[in-house]
């Protein structure tokens, strides 16, 4: 039954994918602005969150929405834990703001769904290109930045099992220190229910868990991106406790005399 409850989920999107994307192509043949065909992929991203729930029993719940910035013009960049599709797909829907994605070009030929991620406002990279793809992120990341667009990206560079801790780059906040915005983390624990390069989900709650800005003005990106990781860790730990192991009590001290 799970299987067969994923497979539907998993055609859902495919069916519906096809209309979103028609009408993000025709808007922007047609002219009209990033935020306009941002509404359109937010909502079918949010279409395919609720899908989850409808067809494998995957819910989610939120906490730490009152740290995020309230005005239009505060751009932030959003430090993700990342161990699925899933949080690629919740996180635009759950956000009050447009984001931008930085992801890699080979993303672009996946039909539809690349076509129109292609169409929005967001930063697709060459990683064969070493430093000419970083120089790229900090431009366009500034750029949109300053438009009060949330740039996420996901330090660990890819999605790790459950219980796992990947290795932090420290590319996110470099980008941060540079545009001068502060850099927000957030715990997500969609493995539970989505494990990483998995096709059968399972009924649950994912929790997403997203902390308070950190001020990025005089940082430097290794100690930023280090205090990033461990809010970032210990939260996971919080959360799933049952993915990490134990820590063991510390040995009592030697008597003295």
């Amino acid at each position: 039954m799970p299987f067969l409850r994923s497979l539907l989920h998993m055609l859902f999107m495919c069916v519906t994918v096809i209309p979103y994307t028609l009408v993000i192509l025709l808007l922007r043949v047609c002219g009209a602005s990033p935020d306009v065909r941002w509404k359109v992929a937010r909502a079918w991203l949010a279409l395919c969150v609720d899908a989850s729930g409808w067809f494998c029993g995957v819910r989610y719940r939120v906490q730490g929405m009152e740290h995020l910035p309230n005005s239009d013009t505060d751009g932030v960049v959003l430090l993700s834990k990342h161990q699925s599709t899933y949080e690629t797909f919740l996180l635009p829907a759950i956000m009050p703001r447009p984001l931008a994605y930085v992801f890699k070009k080979e993303l672009l030929q996946i039909p539809f769904f690349g076509w129109s991620i292609g169409s929005l406002d967001m930063i697709h990279i060459d990683r064969k290109h070493g430093s000419r793809a970083f120089h790229k992120v900090v431009e366009q990341g500034k750029r949109l930045l300053e438009k009060g667009v949330w740039v996420i990206m996901f330090p660990e560079g890819t999605r790790v099992a459950r219980g796992e801790v990947g290795e932090y780059k420290t590319g996110a906040t470099r980008l941060a220190i540079m545009a001068g915005k502060p850099v927000v983390p957030v715990a997500v624990t969609s493995a539970k229910c989505w494990p990483r390069k998995a096709f059968v989900k399972t009924p649950g709650v994912v929790d997403v868990s997203i902390g308070k800005p950190i001020p990025t003005v005089g940082r430097k990106h290794e100690e930023l991106m280090a205090e990033v990781q461990a809010w970032i860790e210990a939260e996971m730990r919080r959360l799933d406790p049952e993915a990490y192991p134990a820590v063991p009590a510390p040995l009592p001290a030697p008597a003295q005399g």
